[in-house]
């Protein structure tokens, strides 16, 4: 795409109704035409009458204005006099008029450019990583990973050209017709469970893949030497979980291997379509060879009889790897095992013959697909060994490859190394946690740093133009190229990075290794662009790109999201780690000019108050318009919006940020900076401002205010089906009823004082099981509400209207436990409180991860059960810290 160039990169326009489907863009089209369709009805109409109006003159023969000066000008006196005049000072005053008008459009088109440009402008803070940090030079133990998390196995490189490998898999005879090939983690494809058992988020990680009756246990350790990110090597196992050996199912693996760039792949081909390995070469990796070992029975080193087949194309693009390999299982083959009876499979073409040849004869300028078939009974296991030059170049000795014994040990040495390390971090069997919920807090870990995925592309934003609603008026534009180093909610629905998820993630990670998660926030605070502001949601790549509907591709400049990676921060401040404070030196810069561009594109209606911009439209299918950017999508606002709005939770996610970052800038010794958030920081903090913008005495709680009222609700109207219907009483200006997470902010970033007269009516709602208490968490929306577990449309289930989420419990546990363990009224209740929440969130996710395999997106507060995506190892892994009590 022909993005911006550099720092200064204006973008490519693209429309926006080229991104979105057909019936939705005549929509578009009408809003961006004043003459359409679209057009008010007021001003329909007004047009409609203006032109009956000359029509009906112009039938009469009735002269019009300028006709009869100019017969009275033809008649000559006074009449004439003063017309001349008057014509003459018409037309300089309409010459003034046209002036003005082109100015100021002029003015209003140059404006809009300027927005435009800097909407999709990076940052021009020096970068809070250094240069080239993800290059096998500066990071080489980073270089290679398991960056694919959409997958279900697969590493690549970091690099915006990288080489990437997979696997697919697929059960032959199984089912009639074309075998089920398995590839990207869907939602619905019935694999599971499946997750990491072990990952380091480095060298080295264990996952466990449940296919129906197959087993795949997948494996990897890296091994560093040279100047190009080391050895790696895999080791696939597929086994039975049925009992019996007399219908072992027939499998077949595909491991390919991906280019992107002038990397050039050369294979040798041996026997029976069996590649003897892949020899290759490309300017960031040198010299390397892939070999793809002999299949064994599990834990046996004697060779196990396979069938081959190869196919070796160029790359058709990331997104379609699945569709071309599915359309090339064309051909039968059959399985002939020495003393066996043959068995047919379908398989890739049986030679190695390039397809698609390009001029240059090696398909360089769009890369290359070499993809290894190998078919066999279960069980078995295989292993392939990716080997650097570099690591060899120079020795004294050669090294020994990395696989059979040499891979067993290298596994076993890294597990026992994982678990020593997990329990001096988290220290879970010190505190009396079962083996079992070990495993779990384990598994919590490993799924999310085995989430971890390296992204590069271009996103599309709109840019605000300054007034609301008027983004629609203009097209995207493409966002400079840009790397994203991040973990993802869920490899399976949300494969991609999320900025307010990515803050909790954070949490976790850094208790792990403080070191990735200054990658990870350095490569956020790189997608700044030239007014401090983040998108919310990146799609990066044609991967990420192909998993998004399109009418979300688009990410909105005056869009914000809750600011959480500054809690990562914030421990940061605490840790005293000489590497983190280097870190936040040069992070600095841009955190506050993040925190900036927050703090005045969200102001609201008055003073010290916020408002979320971006909420939806008041249409008549949705029963509260949503809040996307708010993170809290369905939770009940207003039901009326209007630009009168306060938003108490945005108030909070302030209120933090301007904490941490005068508590970084003192610490910093930024003397300015720190004096110049002080104040606001301060006033931010006073109950009293705290108190007259939000405390709702009627409610008895702190409330988001706006134009509101609790009579809608979604009643039957053929043919539409559901729309929203108001009663009485009719919204007005007031504070909204919608007991929830919101209503509990000012305690959750704890930004009461231990004697506040507040906190002991927040802590009577949370724990009131007519309210906000369940026997699993604390649930999104108090049962009491009108709005709990109420559809927002026909088609759009509850979401956050009820069912329990693990990252705002976890705020509260952290909450409780702050509050526990100072002096005040509430103490003993709080620390009561602590330990019956936790035992409740703990346990529920433990149950379910027993019944399921699964940690999942949410958790239903009437029976407890998972709910969502799943797996989602994002912010649910936070139930590791609540059970190391760790906040």
């Amino acid at each position: 795409a022909g993005g911006g160039s550099g720092a200064g990169g204006a973008g490519r326009q693209v429309r926006l109704t080229d991104l979105r489907p057909p019936g939705r863009r005549a929509q578009v089209e009408a809003k961006q035409d004043p003459g359409s369709i679209a057009a008010s009805p007021s001003s329909r109409n007004a047009g409609l009458r203006a032109g009956m109006a000359r029509g009906e003159r112009r039938r009469r023969g009735a002269p019009a204005d300028g006709t009869r000066t100019t017969e009275r000008a033809v008649r000559g006196g006074p009449a004439r006099r003063g017309g001349e005049a008057r014509g003459s000072a018409w037309r300089a005053a309409l010459g003034v008029v046209v002036l003005a008008l082109a100015l100021g459009l002029s003015g209003c088109w140059l404006l809009a450019w300027h927005r435009a440009r800097r909407a999709v402008t990076l940052h021009s803070a020096p970068p809070a990583l250094p240069p080239d940090s993800s290059s096998p030079a500066v990071a080489p133990d980073l270089f290679w990973g398991t960056y694919r998390p959409h997958v279900y196995f697969g590493m690549k490189t970091r690099s915006p050209k990288p080489l990437l490998t997979g696997l697919m898999w697929a059960q032959q005879g199984a089912t009639p017709g074309t075998p089920k090939l398995r590839h990207t983690c869907e939602q619905g494809d019935g694999v599971g469970p499946y997750g990491w058992e072990f990952h380091d988020g480095l060298s080295f990680g264990r996952q466990h893949i449940h296919d129906g009756a197959l087993r795949l246990t997948t494996e990897f350790v890296k091994r560093p030497g040279g100047q190009h990110g080391g050895d790696w090597s895999w080791r696939v196992t597929v086994e039975s979980q049925t009992s019996g050996t007399s219908a072992l199912p027939l499998v077949s693996l595909f491991f390919y291997v991906v280019t992107d760039g002038k990397e050039v792949l050369v294979p040798e081909v041996g026997a029976k379509g069996q590649l003897k390995f892949i020899s290759g070469h490309s300017s960031e990796l040198g010299d390397f060879r892939l070999t793809l070992m002999a299949p064994t029975n599990p834990g046996d080193t004697a060779p196990k009889y396979g069938s081959y087949n190869v196919f070796w194309s160029s790359n058709p693009g990331l997104a379609l790897l699945t569709e071309m390999v599915k359309s090339r299982l064309n051909s039968w083959f059959q399985h002939r095992p020495p003393g066996a009876s043959p068995e047919r499979y379908l398989g890739l073409p049986g030679s190695l013959k390039w397809e698609d040849r390009g001029p240059s004869g090696q398909g360089q300028g769009q890369g290359q697909f070499l993809i290894q078939q190998v078919t066999l009974k279960v069980p078995f296991s295989v292993e392939l060994v990716f080997e650097s030059g570099s690591a060899r170049a120079g020795g004294s000795q050669p090294l020994e490859q990395l696989a059979g014994s040499l891979l067993t040990q290298a596994l076993e040495s890294r597990v026992e190394a994982f678990r020593e390390h997990f329990e001096k971090t988290f220290k879970l069997k010190e505190k009396g946690l079962s083996p079992e919920e070990q495993a779990l807090g384990q598994a919590a870990l490993s799924g999310l740093l085995g989430g971890i995925g390296y992204f590069y592309g271009q996103s599309l934003v709109l840019a605000d133009m300054g007034v609301e609603g008027s983004e629609q008026k203009v097209d995207p534009a493409l966002f400079p190229p840009v790397p994203l180093f991040t973990a993802v909610p869920s490899r399976s629905f949300f494969p991609r990075g999320f900025l307010w998820d990515e803050g909790f993630h954070q949490l976790v990670v850094q208790r792990w290794d403080p070191r990735l998660t200054r990658e990870v926030l350095g490569h956020w605070l790189g997608l700044l662009n030239a007014d401090g502001w983040i998108g919310r949601e990146q799609v990066l790549g044609d991967e990420a790109r192909a998993r998004v509907p399109p009418e979300f591709l688009v990410q909105r400049a005056a869009h914000a999201n809750p600011p959480t990676l500054l809690l990562p921060i914030a421990h940061m401040l605490k840790g005293g780690d000489p590497a983190d404070f280097a870190f936040l030196r040069r992070a600095f810069p841009r955190l506050r000019a993040w925190f900036s561009w927050l703090h005045k594109s969200q102001a609201g209606p008055v003073p010290l108050s916020y408002r979320w911009r971006g909420r939806d439209p008041a249409l008549p299918t949705l029963l509260n318009p949503k809040t996307l950017p708010s993170g809290l999508d369905d939770y009940p606002r207003a039901s009326h919006p209007s630009a009168s709005e306060r938003h108490l939770d945005l108030r909070c996610w302030v209120a933090l940020g301007a904490r941490v970052l005068v508590q970084l800038a003192e610490q910093l010794g930024e003397a300015e900076a720190a004096a110049e958030l002080g104040p606001l920081a301060a006033s931010l903090e006073a109950e009293e401002s705290l108190d007259e913008l939000h405390w709702a005495t009627e409610l008895g709680v702190f409330a988001d205010f706006g134009n509101h009222t609790r009579a809608v609700q979604l009643k039957p109207r053929p043919p539409q089906g559901l729309v929203r219907v108001v009663g009485r009483p009719h919204p007005r200006l007031q504070y909204v009823d919608a007991l929830g997470y919101v209503s509990l902010f000012p305690m959750l970033l704890r930004l009461l004082d231990p004697n506040s007269p507040r906190l002991g009516p927040l802590l009577d709602i949370l724990a009131d099981s007519r309210h906000l208490w369940s026997p699993f968490g604390l649930r999104s929306l108090a049962a009491s509400s009108p709005f709990y577990g109420q559809h927002n449309s026909e088609h759009d289930p509850p979401y956050w209207r009820g069912a329990v989420w693990l990252n705002v419990n976890y705020l509260a546990l952290g909450a409780l436990y702050h509050y526990g363990h100072l002096e005040g009224p509430h103490q003993a209740r709080a620390a009561k409180l602590h330990s019956e929440l936790r035992t409740n969130v703990v346990g529920n996710v433990w149950r379910q991860y027993q019944t399921t395999g699964f940690l999942w997106e949410q958790y239903s507060d009437r029976d407890g059960r998972g709910m969502g995506c799943r797996p989602f190892q994002g912010w649910t892994s936070l139930v590791l810290l609540a059970m190391a009590e760790d906040y």
